[in-house]
């Protein structure tokens, strides 16, 4: 049985309410956008502005970054003596458009970089030792550059050194081992420092050619016209969506919708995206094509195609993607399918806090795909392992609010072979014979944190509307909000009392679409994937309750409002609670 999800409505401080209200730049707003400005701004009238008109001249300076000046020192040496160069990248989306960013930029400089990507399956995330012993055959470089990876690679890293005599630069944003860094050239790393944690790799090498660029200029290139890139793999590494990366990511789409890249336009095509693009768009149509590859085995289309340079090899390239992306949502739906009878059995049985299922069959490049629809249905920590032919299970883990994966591994240290990651994912290697005990342990390792009502589903709603406030001038507002994603996240509304116009439809035998009304007026809803196995989702008697994103619909050159439903129950009073900008930031 499904957990009852409980409705919570963020009530904002009124200080912070009063400040949007009194400002001048958010003069002639409406109501409902100054709520939701007073729950994203801190609240001077400078960093108002900053957030509804973000300015690329507010870049700060890219040497604050630690270790930024020997790095760029050593690149320019390189470039002068035109060594050979040698990349060396994550197989994700972020390790892809930050390989494809830095090869652009070295070849301004004249230089022609070998970038390299590891094998998922053989070699495993970031610099190994098989990857690099790879790398070598294919080339010979003096300096390797290490992308969205290497922070922690202190034994790799040092063989590479000491044996072959190779320079390394890493340019990273993971977090650092409590065993020191490896020995480089330089680690740029925010982590070193106090600031720009929220930048991914894409962000990082982005700052790297902007230090390149205020050093040493290359006329005719521009840098701005690669901010396609460094949005991509800002939204598709989830990190937050704050400071400068909003900003990098605003002005990114900009650039995607445009882009001059024969990549970018052949993958938009493949992904049926057109005009004026938003995160979403890039963290749920082009994310995953570009991750595709890198799932099942290697990276090296995703690569190719962003570095293609002309169309018909990228529409080749951009469609091979396209194959492996539903190839890769049909492997994730049969290993969920598996994954959701057990966890059904396991919770019918003994009701875990936690929950670990494994199989042999088991692809380990969707695990964490899956791991993450079992949190959401079943809102209890999850780890999802695949076990191989030697007997040796790898797994990723998801967490909800409030209960740490880190903490829980560490009480079961003893039974693996590995494991690591941050509060909410992780990853794990574990022997075969362990999983049973692992299993048991886990949960009570859960249940032990679990004390607060953090397994309890929690629906947070940023704001109440009626229907009518909705309409296309508050949606020219409300983009201003805009990108949405970690840390801005999507505001999610609530409106009370609603009666459907009609029965709701079904679309393409999972998908449900109504007419509301309230007060005289008729929005459109859709709810994505409202029907189970045939089944719609139980609907109550109205009037109902109903919590909804906002969209931007446009057919045949008309623009409406649409509502994206995320629940719908009878309608009931609405339990509201004072949140910390902190936490408001996590998102419904």
């Amino acid at each position: 049985m499904l957990p009852v999800t409980h409705w919570i409505l963020r009530d904002v401080e009124a200080q912070a309410l009063q400040r949007v209200s009194e400002s001048v730049v958010c003069a002639g707003e409406t109501d409902l956008v100054r709520r939701l400005l007073a729950q994203r701004v801190v609240g001077t009238e400078e960093q108002m502005r900053q957030f509804l008109y973000p300015e690329l001249k507010s870049l700060s300076d890219p040497f604050l970054l630690p270790n930024m000046e020997a790095a760029v020192v050593r690149i320019l040496a390189a470039v002068d003596a035109k060594e050979e160069v040698a990349l060396f990248g994550d197989y994700d989306v972020d390790g892809v458009t930050s390989l494809t960013l830095l090869t652009t930029v070295l070849q301004a400089y004249g230089l022609e970089p070998k970038a390299f990507l590891p094998h998922r399956m053989e070699e495993g995330y970031g610099v190994s030792r098989e990857g690099l012993e790879r790398l070598l055959s294919q080339c010979q470089p003096t300096l390797l550059i290490a992308v969205d990876c290497g922070t922690t690679s202190i034994a790799q890293i040092g063989w590479l050194k000491r044996e072959h005599g190779v320079d390394v630069i890493v340019f990273d944003h993971h977090e650092c081992s409590e065993d020191g860094l490896p020995d480089c050239v330089a680690v740029v790393n925010p982590k070193l420092g106090k600031d720009f944690h929220y930048l991914c790799s894409a962000g990082v090498v982005f700052k790297l050619a902007h230090a390149l660029l205020k050093r040493r200029m290359v006329e005719g290139f521009s840098l701005k016209e690669h901010l396609d890139l460094v949005a991509l793999g800002t939204v598709a590494d989830i990190v937050p969506l704050v400071e400068e990366n909003r900003l990098l990511v605003q002005k990114g789409l900009e650039v995607l919708q445009h882009t001059k890249k024969c990549g970018l336009r052949a993958l938009k095509t493949v992904a049926s995206l057109s005009g004026a693009l938003t995160s979403m768009d890039l963290g749920f149509r082009l994310g995953p094509r570009l991750n595709a590859s890198g799932r099942l085995d290697t990276a090296q289309a995703s690569l190719d195609l962003l570095m293609a340079g002309d169309a018909l090899s990228a529409e080749r390239l951009a469609q091979e993607l396209d194959r492996q992306n539903r190839a890769r949502q049909l492997l994730e739906q049969d290993i969920h399918g598996h994954a959701e009878e057990m966890a059904v059995r396991a919770i019918q049985e003994i009701d875990p806090a936690g929950l670990v299922v494994a199989a042999e069959e088991w692809h380990p490049g969707v695990v964490g795909i899956v791991a993450s629809r079992l949190v959401k249905k079943y809102h209890r920590p999850v780890f999802v392992i695949a076990i191989n032919e030697d007997g040796v299970g790898k797994g990723s883990g998801r967490s909800v609010e409030g209960i740490s994966l880190v903490t829980a591994l560490n009480d079961c240290r003893d039974l693996l072979i590995n494991g690591g990651g941050h509060d909410m994912a992780a990853g794990l290697t574990i022997s075969k014979e362990n999983l049973r005990e692992f299993r048991d342990r886990f949960a009570n390792a859960i249940a032990r944190q679990a004390t607060g009502g953090q397994l309890e589903p929690k629906l947070y709603v940023d704001a109440e509307t009626r229907l009518a406030e909705l309409d296309l001038d508050f949606l020219q507002r409300y983009d201003r909000l805009q990108p949405f994603g970690n840390g801005n996240s999507q505001p999610l509304f609530l409106a009370s009392n609603v009666m459907p116009a009609n029965e709701p439809r079904l679309l393409k035998e999972k998908h449900l679409k109504f007419d509301f009304y309230q007060d005289g007026e008729t929005r459109t809803g859709i709810w994505f994937n409202g029907v189970r196995e045939n089944t719609p989702v139980n609907l109550p008697k109205p009037p109902w309750d109903i919590a909804f994103f906002v969209d931007r619909n446009t057919f045949r050159g008309h623009t409406s409002i649409q509502l994206l439903i995320q629940g719908l129950r009878a309608s009931a009073p609405v339990k509201r609670v004072m949140m910390l900008k902190e936490e408001l930031s996590v998102g419904g």
